[in-house]
């Protein structure tokens, strides 16, 4: 085949494409597993910084065991879904799901004696997907701890959802009204109730998000707290 003509240089390029293809998708499917492995540990890290356990990533995996004792898969209505593993609940599709159809995971954590109670979150920011956890006291109404991320918030501004001095802000803060209905904690700019914390100066979307989220996924959780406290 001339080298020099149109046909060599589409032969070419096609095979090239499909070389270059076959090794992405062998190198994709290679490294999966240790992907999945580092997603795994990171979402433990994550869970035990809400209840104030620093680990890093490589002993995440034994901490995790040691603190939290179950780990639930609820109904609506606060009953409890013993065939679904809670760890491998994914927020994006129960979302997607009616609120009876939903799942909501819950992790009991226990230390010095103390159980608490940690709740994951995901709900939307200024301009993607924005998640997290929040630990509440064994009275099922004070905020041990927080954790919270985003996928592309504006940094300097709505990314400092990330930053432990925001974080902080929610520890101490009641979720429950004075009647007792799960109501959340509210971002706001002057934070003038238990149920409040200051919001980020120029991120009023991204403080409003955090604040929907925390309200909407905390409710569904009122069932089986209740059925705790009874």
């Amino acid at each position: 085949m001339d080298r020099n003509s149109n046909g060599y240089t589409f032969l070419f390029a096609g095979i090239m494409v499909i070389v270059v293809g076959a090794l992405l998708a062998f190198t994709a499917t290679s490294l999966k597993p240790a992907q999945d492995e580092n997603v795994k540990k990171e979402k433990m890290q994550n869970i035990l910084a809400s209840v104030g356990v620093d680990v890093d990533r490589e002993a995440a995996t034994a901490k995790f065991g040691d603190v939290v004792k179950q780990q639930l898969s609820l109904s609506e209505d606060g009953s409890v879904k013993p065939d679904i593993n809670a760890f491998n609940v994914d927020l994006k599709e129960e979302l997607a799901k009616p609120v009876d159809k939903q799942t909501y995971p819950l992790y009991v954590a226990e230390q010095d004696g103390e159980s608490f109670y940690i709740i994951p979150l995901r709900g939307a920011g200024l301009w993607d997907a924005i998640w997290g956890y929040v630990a509440l006291d064994s009275d099922m109404n004070t905020v041990k701890g927080t954790v919270f991320d985003h996928k592309g918030e504006t940094p300097g501004l709505g990314a400092e959802i990330t930053q432990k001095w925001f974080q902080d802000r929610f520890v101490g803060k009641k979720i429950r009204n004075e009647s007792g209905k799960i109501v959340g904690v509210e971002v706001v700019k002057a934070n003038a109730t238990p149920n409040d914390v200051d919001a980020i100066s120029g991120a009023t979307i991204t403080s409003n998000g955090v604040s929907e989220m925390i309200a909407e996924r905390l409710a569904h959780y009122q069932g089986y707290f209740d059925k705790l406290k009874k």
